[in-house]
């Protein structure tokens, strides 16, 4: 019976080792100096890779991969998660669009995703609650999208967006736009992190409180936040990109005006 109490502690009171600042990534952030954020960070890389080798060697060796396994395996749960991504994507903007950008998508979702979900493993806190990395992060989605965005239009192009649809309002228009812009990877990383840290601060109050039982609905609050919260900066970061890359006719806006 002591073990299976000290079993039962292990798993629902994660913040019993936390309160005196203990996880398993404190021996490994004093022995590189090297915070615990960053090391977590580049775990759910490494696994990632691992996963990435998994599901390559189990779809290699399928026949007829458009056949999906018997029950629940993971590659149907994988195949099932990507094809939710690309159909967001597809609504979102449009088949062409959705096609070219999938690859970055389905791998910000689920990397933000993973890094989210690890903080509800005791003995683990989210990278993500931590400034840096959701700030990290913003700034990728934002160099990426304006990168795709000169690519589409040109340099004259993008900046034209920056400029709105009608030409004598762009000097009224265009800083608000640039300021818009530039807030966009502070607002992505404070908007994830602070999420995420509420809600790692809900499941430690509740786990320090009562660690028996009681925490169980807050883990699975807690696993729906961590999948809202990808979801959100795979939304966003989806109609950054669209906004980025779509066509505006301005010489007929002007032509019109």
């Amino acid at each position: 019976m002591m073990r299976i109490s000290t079993l039962l502690i292990g798993l629902f009171a994660p913040t019993l080792a936390l309160a005196s600042g203990y996880t398993f990534m404190s021996h490994l952030e004093h022995a590189f100096h090297v915070k615990q954020h960053i090391i977590t960070f580049a775990l759910v890389g490494l696994l990632f890779i691992l996963k990435g080798v998994f599901y390559r060697a189990k779809v290699s060796g399928i026949k007829n991969p458009i056949v999906p396994d018997k029950g629940i395996t993971f590659r149907n749960v994988f195949e099932a998660l990507g094809q939710f991504i690309y159909n967001l994507a597809r609504n979102i903007m449009g088949e062409e669009e959705a096609k070219k950008y999938y690859t970055v998508i389905m791998l910000l979702f689920t990397y933000v995703f993973a890094n989210n979900i690890i903080g509800l493993i005791p003995g683990f806190l989210p990278p993500t609650d931590n400034f840096n990395t959701t700030l990290a992060l913003g700034i990728f989605v934002f160099i990426y999208y304006n990168y795709q965005g000169i690519r589409a239009q040109g340099l004259v192009g993008h900046i034209k967006h920056f400029m709105g649809p009608v030409w004598y309002l762009a000097i009224l228009i265009f800083p608000i736009e640039l300021i818009s812009h530039t807030v966009r990877p502070l607002s992505l990383g404070l908007r994830l992190k602070g999420n995420m840290e509420g809600d790692h601060l809900v499941l430690s109050i509740f786990s320090g409180l009562v660690p028996y039982l009681v925490p169980i609905p807050f883990y699975v609050i807690g696993l729906f936040v961590c999948f809202m919260q990808a979801f959100v900066f795979t939304l966003l970061t989806m109609v950054y990109i669209s906004l980025a890359t779509a066509h505006h006719d301005h010489d007929e806006e002007h032509a019109h005006h």
